[in-house]
């Protein structure tokens, strides 16, 4: 068995430890070897290091709450580490590019355009109905997306389906609802 090797037994069995009996001692030795990496990993990526300390800090913090959810046959301690710091990395930009609310303006605002309003309120309907109309799955998946503000990421968590699956189930919907309002 070679170094590579041993320390990916290593690490396993840390994360067994930390599934099977919260070993602090064990999180300890995962943290201080992989939370620098990791911030590393997303300055390298773009992110500024306050942003990248803060992942890096809910990283570590998903390996000790979802600990259970390692499968050693399925890819290494470093892999799964990594990928969650990609998704969240992913997700915390997804939320930085959402338009912020316009301001507010102060005093009495004209009426608008009553054509406008008819229109607006048309489209409204046929959205509605369009949404109504989608497959139960998609339509549930677009209902958290959208009118819950949900990540991909944290829908994954609530429904237990694949990341995978949710992005091609919301691209599926998205494309049905844009050829509805047309």
């Amino acid at each position: 068995m070679n170094d590579n090797d041993a320390k990916r037994m290593l690490w396993v069995s840390h994360m067994v430890r930390i599934r099977d009996t919260q070993d602090q001692a064990a999180f300890k030795e995962l943290f201080e070897h992989f939370a620098p990496r990791v911030k590393g990993f997303l300055i390298k990526s773009g992110a500024d290091a306050s942003l990248a300390e803060e992942c890096a800090q809910e990283v570590m913090a998903t390996c000790w709450h979802k600990a259970h959810m390692f499968d050693p046959a399925r890819a290494s301690v470093a892999t799964w580490i990594f990928t969650i710091a990609r998704n969240r990395k992913i997700d915390v930009l997804r939320k930085q590019r959402r338009p912020e609310p316009e301001d507010l303006g102060w005093g009495p605002e004209e009426d608008p355009d009553q054509a406008d309003v008819m229109a607006l309120q048309q489209d409204c309907e046929q959205l509605g109905r369009a949404i109504e109309d989608l497959p139960p799955a998609q339509r549930e998946l677009i209902q958290r997306a959208y009118f819950g503000d949900l990540s991909h990421s944290e829908i994954a968590e609530q429904t237990g389906l694949p990341l995978g699956t949710i992005k091609s189930r919301l691209r599926l919907a998205l494309e049905r609802l844009r050829h509805a309002m047309k």
